[in-house]
């Protein structure tokens, strides 16, 4: 909602894809600033769009995610933009392997004013048990899941304002088992300063719905589960893509 600075970036990133099939289904929370006039001129690469109220941005992903008709779903945020053009074509051949259910890469955050300009460095890697219970997650705008997997076990729950993607994430894979992959390639550019970590105050609710999510789920977690996560996070501020990695 309210994202004309930035939403031109996302449509051009999704609609520059090499891949011949994309369902491009463009959820806006009733945008009065220009925002639409952008999602207009791109309609043309656009499946499918509408702008009304909704309660927050995983709500409106979750009727995004109820419109999709595609085999595979994932989402992008109207701050971020795929980091190439073969993105998509890439995820279509990892999903070639039919047990593979979810895959998901690595994410950089970048400056708003210049997306050349690398801040944070979030390198993942293949999940394996133990790994929500000391803060880790997958950084969800490069984590792609077949759309059976939302119709069996669920969309996000709305009852985590701030990290419902955390939730969603540890459901899919700590407690359902799915099949998963880790890509070992940068997917995603995310400009800075989004609701989740716009604030102090929104930093501390988001951690403090993620440990209820490991709590509710039966994950083993104590209050160390903090100071864990958030050392855990320090190296991503300090290490940097190798050369060419970004390509």
């Amino acid at each position: 909602m309210n994202a004309v600075e930035t939403i031109e970036d996302t449509l051009r990133s999704v609609a520059g894809q090499t891949h011949p099939d994309v369902e491009h289904i463009v959820i806006d929370g009733g945008s009065t600033d220009g925002t639409l006039d952008v999602i207009r001129r791109y309609q043309d690469h656009i499946t499918l769009w509408k702008s009304e109220p909704d309660n927050g941005i995983y709500d409106a992903m979750n009727k995004g995610i109820g419109l999709t008709s595609g085999e595979v779903v994932g989402t992008l945020n109207a701050d971020d933009v795929y980091n190439h053009n073969n993105v998509l074509t890439t995820v279509s051949q990892e999903f070639e392997d039919g047990r593979l259910e979810a895959c998901y890469a690595d994410l950089v955050y970048v400056d708003p004013q210049n997306m050349d300009h690398i801040v944070r460095y979030w390198r993942s890697c293949d999940y394996r048990p133990g790994l929500f219970e000391r803060g880790w997650i997958p950084a969800h705008p490069t984590f792609f899941v077949r759309r059976s997997v939302y119709e069996s076990l669920g969309r996000f729950d709305l009852q985590y304002r701030l990290h419902a993607d955390t939730e969603l994430t540890m459901r899919f894979l700590a407690v359902a088992g799915i099949c998963s992959r880790y890509y070992p390639e940068i997917w995603v550019r995310m400009r800075t300063g989004g609701a989740t970590n716009r604030s102090i105050g929104n930093i501390l609710r988001g951690n403090l719905e993620s440990y209820r999510a490991c709590k509710a789920h039966g994950l083993k977690v104590t209050p160390l589960y903090f100071p864990i996560k958030f050392l855990s996070r320090l190296p991503q501020f300090f290490r940097r893509p190798k050369s060419g990695a970004t390509d």
